[in-house]
């Protein structure tokens, strides 16, 4: 395999500017779940903290969280929730090592990397070719399989079409999902269409409607409510294909987060949206690729709680994230939102769960 992981490079902290920086400045946080004025809020990129005149890398970091220093001289990235009282936050608001804190944004960059004041298509779109990218993923993807963490963010468009449905399974069922991160929507349909071979009452291969239909996903939603769990639903229905049994199956996480829209909704859905947060970000904390699937939402939430990189038997390496939708507007959303290393796929997502099954499972 020709893949190869990009290498990082630290800085070199013999540069004086580096060298001679102060160490990092903290408060002490005096009321739960409140930061001191002046906190310093995380980015997406490596950050270092000078502590006792050593660098110190935040290994799982976060955008928009604050910095805590360990008693072993480590540091932890928080939620502003979840500070306590007593914990050490990191104050100031520089970037450049002048205060301790340094943001470092070239630890991937190589050198055939070029920066022009001006270049045509330099923007991603619908007219934009994305060959390269979808080998560049399959090569991600076999790599990643073996040795890192791929979570998958779906909407439920990827259960609306038969082909595409069966193309995420069998991804599942081959060991390209480590986790699956979703809605209420896309299990429910899932599961729908495992049960009536619908979603939202239209046939998942004709897009026919059929008669009653939209009765369909409610009665799939009250059987399983009835039945108390996914697993005892899919036992009791006999539902044997499709993404959600695929992840019981092989024992992949879901964790579904709850909307205000919902109906049901389903036993596994999380209702309270902070505890969704905290079980998605067990597995953000772990990402080494995200490939974020028609839902603006979830991805934008997903992508703000994964950084640019993590690290991995103690070596820093790039995290991989995805965004693919058929709305330029809603790839870009998430980019907008800050989390600009994320490579974006304009495409409906029936064509790209099909093309990435048929060249990666065999």
């Amino acid at each position: 395999m020709s893949f190869k992981l990009p290498q990082y490079k630290e800085p070199d902290f013999e540069q004086a500017f580096l060298k001679n920086a102060p160490n990092v400045k903290t408060q002490k946080v005096v009321k739960e779940g409140v930061a001191p004025d002046n906190y310093h809020g995380t980015t997406i990129f490596p950050e270092y903290f000078k502590i006792n005149g050593n660098w110190v890398l935040a290994k799982e970091s976060r955008m928009d969280c604050v910095v805590v220093v360990k008693n072993d001289n480590e540091v932890e990235i928080k939620e502003f929730r979840n500070l306590k009282v007593g914990e050490n936050v990191v104050v100031g608001r520089t970037e450049d090592a002048s205060e301790g804190i340094y943001v470092y944004t070239e630890g991937f960059k190589g050198e055939e990397d070029v920066d022009e004041t001006f270049a045509f298509r330099s923007g991603r779109s619908r007219e934009t070719a994305y060959s390269k990218d979808y080998d560049d993923l399959y090569d991600v993807l076999r790599h990643e399989k073996e040795n890192g963490y791929i979570v998958w963010v779906l909407g439920p468009a990827a259960v609306f079409d038969k082909d595409a449905r069966e193309a995420m399974a069998s991804l599942i069922d081959n060991g390209y999902v480590h986790a699956f991160l979703g809605g209420n929507a896309v299990a429910t349909h899932d599961l729908e269409a495992g049960m009536f071979g619908t979603a939202l009452g239209q046939d998942i291969y004709t897009q026919k409607s059929m008669k009653d239909g939209h009765y369909n996903h409610l009665d799939l939603l009250n059987k399983a409510r009835r039945a108390g769990s996914i697993e005892k639903l899919l036992e009791q229905e006999n539902i044997t294909d499709g993404i959600i049994h695929a992840c019981v199956k092989n024992n992949v996480p879901v964790v579904l987060g709850g909307s205000i829209r919902d109906d049901g909704p389903l036993p596994i859905v999380i209702s309270d949206v902070y505890k969704a947060q905290n079980e998605m970000r067990k597995h953000t904390r772990k990402a080494t690729t995200v490939i974020c699937l028609a839902t603006q939402l979830h991805s934008i939430a997903t992508g703000n709680m994964t950084p640019s990189y993590t690290v991995v038997d103690g070596k820093v390496r790039p995290v991989f994230i995805y965004s693919v939708d058929v709305s330029e507007f809603a790839v870009n959303k998430l980019r907008d939102r800050g989390t600009l290393e994320v490579k974006t796929i304009v495409t409906n997502v029936q064509d790209f769960l099909v093309n990435l099954k048929n060249n990666l499972v065999k």
